[in-house]
């Protein structure tokens, strides 16, 4: 095996990228060649990158792991903490063991430290690299970062609300009957061409605005023109839906959904907090999940963060760590 070592993104370049993450067992939107490279773009313009890139002996690409010096001598996952939910090596199915092995033969010993996180807890990052790593004399730690609540989606609706706890069931379908009670005219509906998406993106990003002051705060010019370039190329591909609440006077709700590999992912939200008593939310994540079952996914997951609301639908917590190299 090769192991290089390159300055930029466009090094690997977009079809090679896009080719070993169609070919890895994380599929990650966050992962993709438009989301790093976006991403880098944005939020690491003029910081020094570490591309390192693993090739077999016939020159074909079995692994990259893209790094970029977020504090001096700290090099961290491209992708960032606060935007992307799972992060991790990208590299071929069945080969990470030895990508690894690669990787860790080639890191110089007075190497900085690699500090990756976002790494779902089922990677072999977080099982193995740990032992992989003594091997090279190099420290490993893991710990817990955060937890993605998930759901197991059964194949019908029904089945879906049968499986839920007596209160968590009768909550959902007062708080839903009670919205269209006193909004008749209320309708969710989801967007997926991306003409459709970028006529609506100002709705979501105005309510996402109104939401919580933390959220304005977080979606400054510079999280916009992110997450505009973004969502227009992952429409494009099937990668993004945007879900509405709307009524008469104007949408009520909105959710930004990522999806990949039978996996609809609740990414971003937003709602009128002058009719936060009619939880329209609540409502819309309903369609949204009855959706996901219609169309045969076979996971919802919740994402970041474990606020309460999301427990309410009956998922499942998933691990979320950082992995030390050091």
């Amino acid at each position: 095996m090769k192991t290089e070592v390159l300055e930029s993104l466009d090094a690997v370049g977009p079809a090679a990228w896009q080719t070993l993450h169609a070919a890895t067992a994380l599929r990650s939107p966050f992962l993709t060649w438009t989301w790093q490279s976006e991403w880098a773009q944005a939020f690491a313009p003029g910081d020094r990158l570490e591309i390192w890139r693993v090739l077999d002996d016939a020159g074909r690409l079995l692994g990259v792991l893209p790094l970029y010096e977020a504090t001096p001598g700290v090099f961290r996952l491209i992708g960032g903490v606060d935007v992307s939910d799972y992060l991790d090596l990208i590299a071929e199915a069945g080969r990470e063991a030895e990508v690894w092995a690669a990787l860790l033969a080639s890191r110089p010993v007075a190497q900085s430290v690699w500090d990756l996180h976002s790494v779902p807890s089922a990677s072999l990052t977080v099982t193995h690299l740990a032992a992989l790593a003594a091997e090279h004399g190099v420290e490993a730690t893991v710990a817990l970062e955060g937890r993605c609540p998930v759901l197991a989606l059964p194949p019908s609706w029904d089945a879906y609300l049968a499986a839920l706890s007596g209160k968590q069931r009768h909550e959902l379908l007062r708080k839903t009957r009670r919205l269209e009670r006193e909004v008749p005219d209320v309708r969710a509906g989801g967007l997926a061409a991306p003409a459709d998406l970028e006529s609506r993106l100002d709705d979501f990003l105005d309510l996402h605005r109104r939401s919580r002051v933390g959220k304005a705060r977080f979606m400054d010019e510079r999280m916009e023109a992110f997450f505009r370039r973004v969502a227009t190329v992952l429409a494009e591909t099937g990668g993004i839906r945007l879900w509405l609440l709307d009524a008469p006077g104007g949408p009520l709700a909105a959710f930004l959904c990522l999806e990949w590999d039978g996996t609809v992912g609740l990414y971003n939200s937003g709602f009128h907090p002058d009719q936060a008593a009619l939880s329209p939310g609540l409502v819309l994540l309903a369609h949204v999940i009855r959706d996901a079952i219609t169309r045969g996914k076979r996971r919802f997951d919740f994402l970041r963060g474990e606020e309460r609301y999301k427990y309410d639908f009956g998922p499942s917590p998933e691990d979320v760590c950082t992995v030390t190299l050091r």
